[in-house]
């Protein structure tokens, strides 16, 4: 409120009060209010201190017109009495019928109006001037943030009928005010570049239109200002200080010049680390293992800060929620030494009274819950309440998981989790096409619900067409089909593969099953699998004289005939495998590692008797927030046992965009040529072997996104037959760069590849994709 309405405001007040002091005293026989338009009586009479029956005095005068002013919704209050009636005679303040915007282009007018409701300026709310002249500088504010120094903001009321007014902001944004130069002053020992690289505020560079980092924002300049200080603080210099700072601003309030005044100071080295406090909640020695910085070192803020926030999370695992470990200095100028004495406080021992989910609208209480591993009145523990984080997060239930542990009011040893989740979409519908470098267009007709009726199941229907892939599934898992976790999924498919339209010896391939398995887990982080499938699979479109010889000889066997073009065969496979998965993301990992065994034994007294061996190991090491690497290693092994034939369509294949990119799918290793059309026709192997390195990083020009991952990469892979022996001599290589984006329409992954020791009968694909499928 401005001082002149506060002024009009006291001088009513006044003339009002010394009005009612002249008011004999009466019994209130009666009430009446005059004046109202949209208020409504009853709101009046809640506001009044006095009732029918009361007796009214100069005192009560008062309070009913503050009263009735301190509402708000009346700018006139007049009490008056006629015969023992008290006559209320009330003005009442406009509301506001409309709001209106113009000339503003970086904020929308819906974002606007919302920021106006907070504050009660909105359509049908009861006019405050002195609100509209808040908001108008509020929002200049906001340009100012945004680097428009010449903008101005001017706002108009204009009244209308029936006590009410329009509002209207005219905004003028002008130009923006780009920073033309940021001068270190004082700066010896390292330069001004050196110094303002790791700056949010840059001067205008060609990159400034997109990343708008050339605008001025005094909330940049004091994350600036704190980069700096970690940059020396870091590097030695522990009085390292930040003497001044001047911005300043062209008269044509276009360029902004920026001016930083800093003292280094000397060097330190750290001449002894100690520990104290109370040592005997936590072994000492694994304490001393935590600290990141050591006798002799040079000072370093981040290690400090680094090993106090360690030795907090070890105490935290304990139940000591509010431990407290202060790094203590002591400093020694004349030799520019400091010893760090850290002392330890680990505070009350507490434990967990209740936990509390909110958010989950769809998802059942005990889908979050059984995700978590800290329990309720059980001793607090800091890495169960992470790891139950991450759980939460990889259900893929969840955009959004928070988790906060405030004390339990009057205690001294309870705390609550506050677990606030925001759900989003797991169903999908999706009806279309999806593109594949080796498969052209792919129509697929997919119905998923990840959280069946919030149980946490997941359920999927699937139909994909493509030239070479035919596939139409349905698939049921139950992550927690027992208490203990263990896990059951259960399907039935039928799929057909078309090899024509691959570089491979041409067959076509019609296969139906079912499937059963259970995952058990063993800890938090590994497991094993088991599984069964009964399967049928029919081979067709052999070709005497064209396919291998073997090809022909299999299905001669099986149908115990000559030059068989097709034959059919049933097979009872098991399975049994072991997993480590530490990863942080499913989709796009920063940290972690994956390790699979997996066998499969075709069971004796069927068409088939193979088996299968498949080693994988990828390891994702973070190189800093952004910037991740991974490593990935795969060996595959099969063939066939007893008197049984090995069944050719089970050989291995490598090449392709999900193996060794820059070669076409399957197109890398034992070859034979068609001398119909002198092609080679890719036969494949009974051992596999794959490596990938990458390096993965965020996409450039799209800041703040999950959606998106760029990547460089290195592949290497081949295939051997069972005649041959594994040769890292023979390992086809490439390289190139690859990115991929989590679409709307399922995941896109496309790479240009080049690869740099193919052989002559190799078929190379410096471009590939695919879109709409898992991989």
């Amino acid at each position: 409120m401005t001082l002149r309405s506060k002024l009009a405001l006291f001088i009513s007040l006044l003339l009002l009060s010394i009005a009612a002091f002249a008011m004999e005293p009466f019994v209130i026989k009666d009430i009446k209010i005059e004046g109202l338009q949209r208020t409504e009586p009853g709101t009046v009479f809640n506001y009044l201190p006095v009732q029918v029956g009361d007796t009214m005095t100069e005192d009560k005068s008062s309070e009913a017109i503050k009263s009735l002013y301190r509402t708000g919704f009346f700018k006139d209050v007049r009490i008056e009495s006629d015969q023992n009636i008290l006559l209320i005679t009330v003005q009442e303040r406009p509301s506001i019928a409309d709001i209106q915007f113009s000339g503003n282009k970086m904020f929308q007018t819906d974002k606007l109006k919302e920021s106006l409701k907070s504050i009660g300026l909105a359509e049908g709310q009861i006019f405050d001037k002195t609100k509209l002249v808040f908001m108008e500088q509020e929002i200049k504010k906001q340009y100012l943030s945004l680097g428009k120094y010449s903008a101005n903001v001017k706002t108009s009321s204009f009244p209308l009928e029936r006590n009410r007014v329009a509002i209207r902001f005219d905004i003028e944004e002008g130009i923006i005010s780009r920073i033309k130069e940021i001068n270190i002053v004082g700066n010896q020992i390292y330069s001004s570049s050196d110094i303002t690289s790791s700056f949010e505020l840059k001067t205008t560079n060609w990159l400034s239109w997109w990343y708008k980092d050339d605008q001025y924002s005094k909330q940049k300049l004091t994350a600036d200002l704190e980069s700096l200080k970690s940059f020396y603080m870091n590097r030695g210099y522990l009085e390292f200080s930040v003497d001044s700072t001047q911005v300043s601003i062209t008269p044509e309030k276009d360029d902004v010049y920026i001016t930083i005044n800093i003292s280094e100071g000397p060097k330190y080295k750290v001449s002894d680390v100690k520990l104290a406090g109370d040592l005997q909640q936590v072994p000492e020695s694994e304490l001393q293992r935590l600290i990141k910085i050591k006798k002799d070192d040079i000072f370093s803020r981040q290690k400090i800060t680094e090993s106090t926030k360690a030795m907090n999370s070890r105490l935290g695992n304990d139940g000591f929620a509010f431990s407290n470990v202060n790094a203590i200095p002591e400093i020694n100028k004349d030799e520019q030494t400091a010893s760090f004495t850290f002392f330890v406080d680990p505070g009350r021992k507490v434990y967990v009274r209740r936990i509390d989910i909110e958010g989950n609208q769809r998802t059942r209480d005990d889908v979050v819950r059984r995700e978590f591993r800290q329990v309720e009145s059980g001793w607090y523990a800091a890495d169960k309440i992470d790891r139950s984080k991450v759980r939460l997060n990889r259900t893929q239930f969840f955009s959004d998981v928070n988790t906060e542990t405030p004390a339990v009011p009057g205690t001294t040893d309870q705390v609550d989790i506050k677990v606030k989740v925001t759900e989003k979409n797991t169903g999908s519908v999706m009806l279309g096409a999806g593109l594949s470098s080796a498969e052209g267009l792919v129509g697929s007709f997919n119905v998923t619900q990840a959280n069946f009726l919030g149980t946490g199941d997941r359920v999927s229907a699937q139909v994909n067409t493509g030239s070479i892939n035919k596939t139409y599934a349905l698939n049921v898992t139950k992550p927690f089909f027992t208490p203990e976790g263990i896990a059951l999924n259960y399907g039935v498919y039928r799929r057909d593969v078309n090899t024509s339209s691959l570089r491979v010896v041409s067959y076509n391939t019609s296969s139906y099953g079912l499937s059963l398995g259970l995952t058990v887990p063993l800890s938090e982080k590994n497991a094993i699998s088991y599984g069964i499938i009964l399967d049928n699979t029919e081979v067709s479109n052999l070709v005497v004289g064209v396919s291998p010889d073997r090809y022909i000889d299999f299905c001669n066997r099986l149908t115990g005939t000559n030059n068989s073009s097709a034959c059919s065969m049933t097979q009872l496979g098991a399975s049994l495998g072991w997993s480590l998965d530490t990863r942080d993301n499913l989709m796009m990992p920063k940290e972690g590692r994956l390790t699979r065994v997996n066998g499969e034994l075709s069971v004796p007294g069927f068409d088939i008797q193979t088996y299968k061996v498949f080693l994988q190991n990828s390891e994702y090491t973070k190189i800093n927030n952004s910037i991740t690497f991974g490593l990935n290693g795969q060996f595959a092994y099969t063939d066939s046992y007893g008197d049984k034939p090995f069944p050719f369509f089970k050989n291995l294949f490598v090449g392709g965009v999900n193996s060794v990119r820059g070669y076409r799918q399957s197109a890398i290793g034992p070859y034979q040529m068609n001398t119909a059309n002198g092609q080679n026709l890719f036969l494949g192997g009974n051992k596999q072997l794959v490596v990938n390195a990458e390096l993965f990083m965020p996409m450039p020009f799209i800041k703040n996104n999950d959606q998106f991952r760029l990547s460089t990469f290195i592949d290497a892979g081949n295939v051997y037959t069972e005649n041959e022996g594994v040769d890292l001599a023979s390992l086809r290589y490439s390289a190139g760069v690859g990115v991929m984006w989590v679409s709307p329409f399922g995941p896109l992954k496309l790479v240009y590849a080049k690869p740099f020791n193919n052989q002559a009968t190799d078929v190379t694909e410096n471009i590939q994709f695919q879109m709409g499928q898992q991989f």
